[in-house]
C-alpha cells in the first residue's frame, strides 16, 4: 500500500502526540515529535540560566545552538522514541512544567525554530511519516497529503494535563496549570515567526469530549481513506 506523509498540528495538550504515536504504530510509520525537541532545547536553556533566571539571555543560546545534538532514540520496551539531548535521556525531564512553561518562549526565538525545522524537514523528507507539532502543515510539511488540526477548550487541556502531571508526582494546581495553557495558546499564536495556525487544507479535530479510543478510530480512518486514494 502506498504511503503517505501526516502532519498533525494543534493546541498544548490536545493529545497529539498520543495520537500521533497511535497512528504511526497502527500504519507501521516513523513518529517524529517535534515538541520534544523545542522542549529539550528549553531544558537546555534552562539548565544553562539562559532562561528562568534572574535575567534571561536568549542570544548566548543561539550561540550555542550549533553544538545542541538532538537525536530521537527507539525504546524497545516502551514502544516508541525517546528524546535524547547531547547523548542525555532527557525524556522525562522535558514533560516536566517547568520546561512546558517555558517552552513556548524558547519556540519564539527564530533561530531556534530556523535549526529545528530545518532538521525536520531532512526527517519528513520520506513517506511514512506522522509528525505533530504547531507548524506541521503550514511550514515544515506544507504538501502532507493528510493534515489534522487538533484542538480542544482550555479547560478541558488543562484538565488532561493536570491529572498527568499529579499521577507523575508533581506538586501543582489546577489553576497553575490552566494559566500555562492559557499563556501558552497566547504565546503561540502571537508570535512573529511560525505561529500556530490552521493550514488552508487542514481537518479540524475537536477532541473536547472523545475518548482516546474515538479519536484514534476516527483519525486513522481519515488516514486509510487517503492512502486509498
Amino acid at each position: 500500500m502506498k504511503k503517505i506523509t501526516i502532519a498533525i498540528d494543534g493546541y498544548s495538550s490536545t493529545g497529539k502526540s498520543t495520537i500521533a504515536k497511535q497512528l504511526a504504530k497502527a500504519l507501521g510509520y516513523i513518529y517524529i515529535d517535534t515538541g520534544a525537541m523545542y522542549r529539550a532545547v528549553t531544558l537546555f536553556a534552562i539548565r544553562n540560566g539562559f532562561i528562568g533566571g534572574a535575567q534571561d539571555n536568549p542570544q548566548a543560546l543561539v550561540k550555542l545552538l550549533p553544538k545542541l545534538n538532538l537525536k530521537f532514540v527507539y525504546n524497545e520496551a516502551l514502544e516508541f522514541s525517546e528524546m535524547y539531548l547531547n547523548n542525555e535521556n532527557v525524556e522525562d525531564e522535558i514533560r516536566t512544567l517547568a520546561v512546558s512553561s517555558k517552552v513556548s518562549e524558547i519556540a519564539a526565538i527564530e533561530q531556534v525554530r530556523y535549526k529545528l525545522v530545518d532538521i525536520q524537514k531532512q526527517m519528513g523528507k520520506e513517506k511514512g511519516v506522522v509528525m505533530d507539532g504547531r507548524d506541521i502543515g503550514t511550514v515544515v510539511l506544507p504538501d502532507a497529503e493528510l493534515k489534522l488540526f487538533m484542538t480542544a477548550s482550555s479547560e478541558k487541556r488543562a484538565t488532561r494535563r493536570y491529572k498527568e502531571l499529579i499521577d507523575k508526582g508533581e506538586k501543582v494546581t489546577f489553576a497553575e496549570v490552566l494559566k500555562n495553557v492559557e499563556h501558552r495558546d497566547y504565546l503561540d499564536t502571537h508570535r512573529e515567526f511560525s505561529p500556530l495556525k490552521m493550514a488552508e487544507n487542514a481537518i479540524e479535530f475537536d477532541n473536547s469530549d472523545m475518548g482516546l479510543k474515538e479519536q484514534f478510530e476516527r483519525i486513522y480512518n481519515y488516514a486509510i481513506r487517503v492512502i486509498e486514494k
